[in-house]
Order: C-alpha cells, then sequence, then structure tokens
C-alpha cells in the first residue's frame, strides 16, 4: 500500500505543471466560493424573467382591440403606449421611442388576432420578448373566462402555478450537480491523460522497472484521482455554506461524488491502457463520459436529480438505492482497470 501512496503522491504533485487543470480548479473555486453573486448572473441565462430587475418595458399598443389589451400590459414592469393608429405604432417602434409593439385586432368572427414587434437581437430583446410573452399569455387567459359562458362543456380545471423561486430551483438543479460532478469528470480526465501520455512517450516502462507491478501502478494514480474529487467537492459545499446556500446530507453527496469519480477513473484509466495514444483516449474518454451522464439522465432518479433532493431534504425511496448503484458501478469500473492492467504486467 505504501508503493501505490508514493504513487498517488507524485501524480497529485505533477498535476501543478497541468496549467489546464489548475485553471479549471480555479474557476470552480471561483463559482463556490462567490456563488450567491454569480448566480443571480447565471439565472438570467437559465431564466430572463427572473433577473429583469426594474427594467420598465415601453409597450406601444394600437389596433381596434387595443382598449382590451392595454389594461393587461399595464404592471410595474410594463409601460403601455397607446396609438390610434398601426401606422403611428409602427413609426414609433421604427424609431425607437417604445421598445415592442403590439397590434391587436378584433375581426367580426370574434376573433382576435395579436402581432407582436420586438427589437434585433441584443440582451434587451430577451427581456422584452419574455415581458411580451407573459402579456400575451394572460391576454389569452382573460379572452377564455370571458368567451367561457358560450362553452357546451365544463373544461378540466388547470392546477395552480408554482410560486417557487427561479434562484432557489438554479441553485440546487444546476448550480450545486455542477460543482459536484465536474471534479470526478477532471479526475477521469486527468487519469486518462497521464496515462496515455507515458505509454505513448514511452516513459510507462520506466515505471516497470521498479518493484510496482503495473496493475499497483495504475491503482495509485487511480486512488489519488479518485480521492482528490471529493475533497474539491467538500470544499465546494463548504463555500457554499459561507454564501448562505444550505446542503444538507452532505455525506451522501460526497459518497456518491466519490462513486461517479471511481466510474469515471476506472474507466478512463482501462480506455488509456488499451489504445494507448493520448490524442484517441482523450477524445474516446470524452465522448464516452458524455454518454455516461447522459444514460444516468435516464434512471428513474438520476445522478443530478439525487444531489438536488439531498441538499434540500427531500430524499425518496430511489435516492439511497440509486446512490448505492453507483458504488457497485465504481467497484466494477475500478475491477476493470486492474484487469486490463494485469493483462499488459
Amino acid at each position: 500500500m505504501r508503493d501505490r501512496l508514493v504513487v498517488g503522491r507524485r501524480e497529485l504533485a505533477s498535476l501543478r505543471s497541468e496549467k489546464t487543470i489548475v485553471l479549471a480548479l480555479i474557476i470552480q473555486l471561483f463559482i463556490a466560493a462567490f456563488s450567491s453573486f454569480l448566480v443571480v448572473g447565471l439565472v438570467s441565462l437559465y431564466s430572463p424573467s427572473a433577473s429583469q430587475g426594474d427594467y420598465v418595458v415601453n409597450v406601444g399598443v394600437a389596433g381596434n382591440a387595443s382598449d382590451d389589451l392595454a389594461p393587461v400590459v399595464a404592471s410595474d414592469r410594463r409601460n403601455p403606449v397607446m396609438y390610434g393608429t398601426e401606422d403611428a405604432g409602427l413609426s414609433a417602434f421604427a424609431a425607437g421611442d417604445v421598445d415592442a409593439l403590439l397590434l391587436a385586432n378584433q375581426y367580426p368572427d370574434g376573433h382576435v388576432r395579436v402581432s407582436a414587434y420586438a427589437p434585433e437581437g441584443s440582451f434587451r430583446t430577451t427581456l422584452v420578448v419574455v415581458q411580451l410573452k407573459d402579456v400575451l399569455s394572460e391576454y389569452e387567459r382573460n379572452l377564455r373566462d370571458d368567451l367561457s359562458s358560450q362553452l357546451t362543456r365544463e373544461p378540466l380545471s388547470l392546477p395552480p402555478e408554482s410560486a417557487g423561486s427561479t434562484y432557489y430551483g438554479f441553485t440546487y438543479t444546476i448550480l450545486l450537480p455542477l460543482l459536484m460532478f465536474l471534479p470526478a469528470f477532471i479526475s477521469g480526465s486527468v487519469v486518462a491523460d497521464t496515462l496515455s501520455e507515458e505509454l505513448e512517450r514511452g516513459t510507462f516502462e520506466l515505471l516497470r522497472v521498479t518493484p510496482l507491478s503495473i496493475p499497483q501502478i495504475v491503482d495509485g494514480k487511480s486512488l489519488a484521482m479518485i480521492a482528490l474529487a471529493p475533497a474539491q467537492a467538500a470544499l465546494w459545499l463548504g463555500f457554499l455554506g459561507l454564501n448562505g446556500i444550505r446542503v444538507d446530507h452532505p455525506l451522501p453527496i460526497l459518497v456518491l461524488a466519490t462513486a461517479l469519480a471511481a466510474v469515471l477513473v476506472g474507466g478512463g484509466a482501462a480506455l488509456a491502457l488499451r489504445l494507448g495514444e493520448r490524442r484517441e483516449t482523450q477524445l474516446v474518454y470524452s465522448f464516452g463520459a458524455i454518454g455516461v451522464f447522459a444514460l444516468a439522465s435516464l434512471l428513474p432518479e438520476s445522478p443530478q436529480n439525487v444531489v438536488a433532493k439531498l441538499a434540500v431534504g427531500s430524499t425518496t425511496d430511489l435516492t439511497y438505492p440509486t446512490i448505492a448503484g453507483f458504488v457497485v458501478a465504481a467497484v466494477a469500473c475500478f475491477a476493470l482497470a486492474r484487469y486490463v492492467a494485469g493483462g499488459m504486467d
């Protein structure tokens, strides 16, 4: 075991010269340390409507149904501007006097057609489109309510709208799983890269002249990278806690992160030993890792859902069995790497 630890320490020490890996660690550290600030900006991409702040959209309204539409437009984030004719509204929109334009016309058969105009692509466009979508959805509901007396059958009732916080959902379903699983992906990539590089350059042969067997060498390199992943994850959890993001059940989360790291490290080591070429190994590993996450997302309870449910303290009957399944998969992948290494000894 001491020989394996020597190889592991050498592997960890060599990471300081890998600029790409160090940069990835720094990025993760920055995200975890300043998550409370970054999450506001990131949510603007995840859900633009959640981070519009005090921006007020001036919406021009014209057409013979504008009197019904204008009250719907009016809100704390929207300011309706009425125009007597469609041409006047279009001219004002073209001149930039309003951020958006809605032309609402009711036809003799009772149908109402609304044409929406928004500025060309920019960040402001995203905010405007989100507000227009809200207006049209609310206007449609109002029309349905007004015309409900004409229905010959009772429609099904809609479920109540959820009032959950977008920031809360983004933090626990996107940010936290990202910080927990990215170290596992990096650990597997490092093992695949270092083993294939040593095989390609022939330096791996120098290790074979030592008293260590090839499985022991692979053990040392793999165990070091597997241990690095939960160490990073634990550090990220600590920084999230300092930012006021509470995480329940951190230990099961770290077990899952460790198991996933072992799956990717074992798979990466087996690929490197089998293929032997650095570029080919990295390509196959990258697609393989993506495939692992894609298949895992098809499980009844995906890894990211497991992390989110553990973090908020809302586990189900499938949460811990899913973790146990990944632990079994980790043992199998590690055994596969040792088997391939044994074939080269």
